[in-house]
């Protein structure tokens, strides 16, 4: 019997334990979907902001491709914008950089996404046509 009460007592002491979702907490798991569903936003952002998009489907040969590392502050300001890759097209380079900053401000990054942090990284893939025009890869359903 005492056994038994002591097994009781130490599973009601576990589950007490268990730590039950604070409202609008986001939970680990789901981090990294709503971190994809920011990127849509900012990328949204950026092409409402920008001319020469395009939103037809991908064609088989890109013209260049720009992949950026964005930092954004507490508030969705821009803090660092670093290319990390380009194939030789620094004027297409510099319009992704461009139509970044000129989208800037975007919607802050929920606290859950910063996970304590005073800023939010993320890289942002633009993909170049012949024409030049761009698509943002957030966007392009899959």
């Amino acid at each position: 019997m005492k056994k038994n009460l002591a097994l009781a007592a130490a599973a009601l002491c576990i589950s007490g334990c268990a730590s039950t979702p604070q409202p609008g907490v986001i939970a680990p798991k789901t981090i990294p979907d709503a971190l994809q569903a920011y990127k849509r936003a900012v990328a949204g952002r950026i092409v409402e902001t920008s001319a020469q998009t395009y939103s037809e489907p991908l064609p088989e040969v890109m013209k260049s491709i720009v992949v950026l590392e964005i930092t954004l502050d507490a508030l969705g300001r821009p803090l660092d914008i670093s290319l990390l890759r380009s194939n030789g097209y620094p004027d297409l380079a510099q319009r992704a950089i461009t139509s970044v900053t000129k989208a800037a401000p975007f919607t802050a990054p929920a606290p859950a996404l910063l996970q304590g942090a005073a800023s939010l990284s993320f890289l942002e893939t633009f993909l170049f046509r012949d024409d030049d025009s761009f698509q943002v890869r957030s966007l392009v359903e899959d």
